[in-house]
């Protein structure tokens, strides 16, 4: 069984930056997928960005312009930014990988956009 360990949540002014991690309990070189989906209210969720060893990576048009992706495989840790936070991004956001044709998901962090 694999965790996914998110960190990083909260509360964010509009126009503000959010950067989230998330640490898998397994090497994340062997997931064959990445990614971040995000649940807002009375909505269901929604892919933000995955990236895959095996296609091309897929990020929502809402925050494309707007998201950073990266990973640091010294900390097997991988991150998500989001410049120019909008009321509209406040969700419950949650960090997806792949093992094995295994789909695993983190606990679910809540980010709150607002003044």
């Amino acid at each position: 069984q694999v965790q996914l360990v998110e960190s990083g949540g909260g509360w964010v002014q509009p126009g503000g930056s959010l950067r989230l991690s998330c640490a898998p309990s397994q090497r994340m070189s062997d997931a064959s997928v990445l990614g971040w989906y995000r649940a807002a209210p009375e909505k269901g969720r929604e892919l933000v960005a995955t990236v895959s060893s095996r296609a091309p990576s897929v990020f929502a048009d809402s925050v494309k312009r707007r998201l950073s992706f990266s990973r640091d495989e010294s900390k097997n840790t991988m991150y998500l930014q989001i410049d120019n936070m909008k009321p509209e991004d406040t969700a419950v956001y949650y960090c997806y990988a792949q093992f094995q044709l295994t789909d695993y998901w983190g606990q679910g962090i809540q980010v709150t956009v607002s003044s």
